[in-house]
């Protein structure tokens, strides 16, 4: 039924907005085809499930979830006002859209972790008069919604920096985008620029949350709710290979940038995860298993990646995807 019902929508162009209702059936069956409709499209979910973890239900799309306080199974003086609340604020929503921004900067999405900061600020800086450049924090939803953004057309083209949630997917670590991360460029042709941002750990939670069987890897407490733990050298091959398979499922133009001086903050010399050797086979698999051509590049560079040169460097790459995506659509 949820599939159909996605489906269903997905025929549909006369959609001003969306408005469900349920217990945990009802939110799990319309839920999926609510997160089908682009961003912008107004879409209410009243539900029992809504006072607790609502990402299986949400994930990386805007759907505005109202608790329903009592069940949903009929009215009563509690639910009619809930429903009707609900229904108010779709006609609202529906009704009084809001006015396009004047900016007409193309939108840029850039992926960030703590450890990656400087380097896309510094992207974002050179980046800004030119685009709007739009953050996201790659911590699993936060790659998720990036790719949700291509799919519905809002983005000109994507500067991957941190790729992390890519190493919590191999390592088992809580920051995963899941297995489909970077899919969506395999079914939209948008520039692509990436690297290798904070590859070097996986997260968990506090210390007491990392599981026994990791309690001997490398760990390092980046704050009271967050210990990370260094990707090992299996670790780096198996993330290349998940990388490269992706990288050359691509479809449009492509540029992978590896800072060979380091993938994060704590990745250099004489910092907590600096580990050349875990760093080489993650480089060396990719660009062994990378297909290379006229408009996809592997490039090395000797920078950390929050030199100011590396930064530079994505820079340039993006300014090279760009071009090459507006000579294809003049061809």
């Amino acid at each position: 039924m949820a599939q159909a019902f996605e489906h269903y929508l997905s025929t549909r162009r006369d959609l001003g907005g969306i408005i469900s209702a349920g217990g945990s059936g009802g939110t799990s069956l319309a839920t999926p085809a609510m997160r089908a409709l682009p961003i912008g499209v107004p879409k209410v979910m009243v539900s029992t499930m809504a006072s607790g973890d609502v990402r299986p239900y949400v994930g990386p799309s805007d759907i505005c979830m109202m608790y329903s306080v009592t069940d949903v199974q009929g009215i009563n003086r509690i639910s009619e006002k809930v429903l009707a609340n609900a229904a108010h604020a779709l006609a609202g929503m529906v009704m009084h859209p809001p006015t396009e921004s004047a900016a007409n900067k193309p939108a840029l999405g850039l992926t960030m972790f703590g450890v990656t900061t400087p380097c896309v600020q510094a992207v974002t800086k050179r980046l800004q008069e030119d685009f709007d450049c739009l953050v996201f924090h790659a911590t699993g939803v936060g790659g998720q919604s990036m790719e949700k953004l291509v799919e519905s057309g809002m983005l000109a083209g994507v500067i991957d920096v941190s790729t992390t949630e890519v190493a919590d997917e191999i390592g088992e670590g809580v920051l995963s985008a899941g297995p489909t991360r970077l899919d969506v460029f395999a079914r939209h042709a948008v520039p692509y620029v990436g690297s290798c941002g904070a590859l070097d750990m996986i997260n968990f939670g506090g210390w007491d949350t990392v599981p026994e069987r990791f309690k001997g890897r490398l760990l390092y407490r980046h704050n009271p709710s967050v210990t990370l733990m260094r990707t090992s050298v299996d670790d780096n091959r198996l993330m290349g290979e998940f990388i490269a398979a992706k990288l050359n499922a691509m479809q449009g133009p492509v540029r992978f940038l590896i800072p060979e001086g380091g993938f994060s903050a704590i990745d250099k010399p004489g910092q907590p995860f600096h580990d050349p050797e875990a760093d080489r086979m993650l480089s060396a698999t990719i660009e062994q298993h990378f297909r290379s051509g006229a408009e996809r590049k592997l490039v090395r560079f000797p920078h950390n990646i929050n030199d100011d040169a590396f930064a530079d460097a994505l820079v340039a790459a993006w300014h090279d995807v760009q071009y090459a995506a507006a000579g294809a659509r003049r061809a």
